[in-house]
C-alpha cells in the first residue's frame, strides 16, 4: 500500500485535497497545482471559494494573476464540499487552531475537519496535519479516531504532522525554499510524507515521530515570544533610564557571537507568536508543570498596548492635552508590514483603549480599509495635510513601507515611533519608543 501511494506521488498521479484555504493552505494549492498535481481546496467559507473561482486573491502574498495562472490549469477545484475527498490520495489540514476566552486550545475546526476525512476516508490514504497544535494531537486524537473506520495507520492509511512555516509578508522566504519538518505517527507514514512534500520543496528534515514536529512548531514561536518579551522589557527599562533602545540594540548587534537582534514593538499579533506557546503551556499544565518563562513572556509582551498607550498619554500631557477629545491617529493595524492580516494586533487593544478614554481616533493603513473595534466601525482616512496638521498625536504601530512618514513629519504633528522606522530622521516633534 505504503509502494503503491509513493508511486501516485512520484509520477504526479496523486491527488491532493487541501483543508482550510487560509494563509497556509493557499500556498500550498497553488504549489501543488504548478507542479501538476489535480488539487482540490476545501473552505467553509463561500466567500473564498467565490474569490477562487473569480481568479481573486484575499492573500496578500499571492496576486490575482496567480490564481488566475492555477485557475486556467484546470487542475484546482475549490469549493465547500468534503465529497471530494472519495477522489483524494493526500489530505493535508490547515484549519485554524485559536485559543478559547480561557487561553486553552481550540482544536475544534481540526477535529471537525477529522470526522469529515473519517466519512471518506479509504485505503491507500495520506494524512497530514499542519495546524499548530499541542504535542500528541495526531497521535493521541486524530489517529483513533480515523482508526474508528477500522483501517489501520501504518497499513492501510498513512497519518502525519508537519509544521507550516508561512511567513506572510517575506519576499525571500516562501513555501518552496523554506525547510519543511515532518514526522509520521509511524515510520510508514513519515516515509510517504516525505515523498510528497519533497516533489513541491526543496528541502524536507523528517524527525522521529509526529510528536517531535508538533514540538518543533512550539519551539519555534516560543522562542520568538521570549525574546521579544526580554527586548520589550529592555525597551521599558531604557525609556526609564533616557536611553535610546535602538541604538543599544544595534551596537550589541555587532557581536559576532552569543547575541541575536530581536526588536521591541507595541505587542505581537499574527496567529502564531501570541497564541502558540500557550498550547505548550496548556499541554504542560495537565501534567502538572508551569511552564513560567512561557507565561512571563506572554505577560509582558501583553502589557505592551497600555505601555505604548501611557506614553501617548504622557506624550499629550506634556503638550497640555488630555487624552480625552485629542484627535489621535494610528498608522498600521495590521500585525505586521504590509500585509492585511490583523488578527491578534496590538492595535486593536491600543485603539480600544484610547478609544474609552474618550480620544478621538482615525486609522490609516493601505492594506486594511476598515475594521470594527470595540463594536464601532472604522475606515481608513486619507493622508492630506490638512487633516494631518488638525492631529494631536500619530503613533506609529505597523511599519508600512508605503506609507509618506516623511510628509507626516514635516507637518508638525507630533509622531510616537514604535517601530524606528524613522531612525536617524531627527525632528522635535518625533517620540520614539
Amino acid at each position: 500500500m505504503k509502494d503503491l501511494l509513493i508511486d501516485k506521488i512520484r509520477s504526479l498521479k496523486a491527488r491532493v485535497a487541501v483543508i482550510g484555504m487560509g494563509y497556509v493552505g493557499l500556498p500550498l494549492i497553488q504549489e501543488f497545482v504548478k507542479k501538476g498535481y489535480y488539487t482540490f481546496g476545501i473552505d467553509i467559507d463561500p466567500e473564498k471559494v467565490r474569490f477562487l473561482q473569480e481568479g481573486r486573491s484575499y492573500i496578500t502574498d499571492i496576486k490575482d494573476s496567480e490564481i488566475q495562472e492555477i485557475i486556467q490549469t484546470g487542475r484546482f477545484f475549490p469549493g465547500t464540499s468534503y465529497e471530494v475527498l472519495e477522489e483524494a490520495d493526500a489530505i493535508i489540514i490547515t484549519v485554524p487552531t485559536p485559543l478559547s476566552k480561557t487561553r486553552d486550545p481550540d482544536i475544534s475546526y481540526v477535529m471537525a475537519a477529522t470526522e469529515s476525512i473519517l466519512q471518506h476516508l479509504h485505503r491507500g490514504q495520506l494524512i497530514v496535519l499542519e495546524s499548530t497544535t499541542y504535542p500528541g494531537t495526531t497521535e493521541e486524537l486524530v489517529k483513533p479516531k480515523l482508526e474508528e473506520s477500522g483501517l489501520r495507520s501504518g497499513v492501510d492509511f498513512f497519518l502525519a504532522y508537519s509544521p507550516e512555516r508561512i511567513n506572510p509578508g517575506d519576499p525571500v522566504y516562501r513555501l518552496p525554499n523554506t525547510p519543511k519538518v515532518v514526522g509520521g505517527v509511524d515510520p510508514q507514514s513519515t516515509e510517504v510524507a516525505v515523498t510528497l512534500y519533497q516533489s513541491i520543496i526543496q528541502e524536507v528534515v523528517p524527525v522521529s515521530s509526529a510528536k517531535v514536529a508538533e514540538m518543533v512548531k512550539l519551539l519555534e514561536n516560543t522562542f520568538r515570544s521570549v525574546n521579544i518579551a526580554l527586548v520589550n522589557e529592555m525597551a521599558i527599562a531604557c525609556s526609564i533610564l533616557g536611553i535610546d533602545i535602538w541604538e543599544v540594540i544595534e551596537a550589541a548587534g555587532t557581536k559576532p557571537f552569543g547575541f541575536m537582534k530581536f526588536y521591541p514593538g507595541p505587542g505581537i499579533g499574527g496567529h502564531c507568536i501570541p497564541v502558540d506557546p500557550h498550547y505548550l503551556a496548556w499541554k504542560l499544565k495537565t501534567l502538572n508543570y508551569n511552564a513560567r518563562f512561557i507565561e512571563l513572556a506572554s505577560e509582558i509582551n501583553t502589557s505592551m498596548p497600555r505601555h505604548i498607550v501611557t506614553r501617548v498619554q504622557d506624550a499629550l500631557n506634556n503638550i497640555g492635552r488630555p487624552v480625552k477629545g485629542s484627535k489621535i491617529l494610528i498608522l498600521g493595524v495590521a500585525y505586521k508590514r504590509d500585509i492585511n492580516d490583523i488578527r491578534e494586533s496590538p492595535a486593536l487593544d491600543i485603539m480600544e483603549m484610547l478609544r474609552e478614554k474618550g480620544a478621538k481616533l482615525f486609522y490609516h493603513d493601505p492594506y486594511v480599509p476598515s475594521f470594527v473595534v470595540g463594536g464601532e466601525r472604522f475606515e481608513s482616512t486619507e493622508l492630506n495635510d490638512e487633516f494631518l496638521k488638525s492631529l494631536d498625536i500619530a503613533v506609529i504601530v505597523t511599519d508600512h513601507s508605503n506609507v509618506p512618514y516623511d510628509r507626516i513629519v514635516r507637518t508638525g504633528v507630533l509622531v510616537f515611533d514604535t517601530r524606528n522606522v524613522l531612525k536617524g530622521v531627527q525632528a522635535p516633534n518625533i517620540l520614539r519608543l
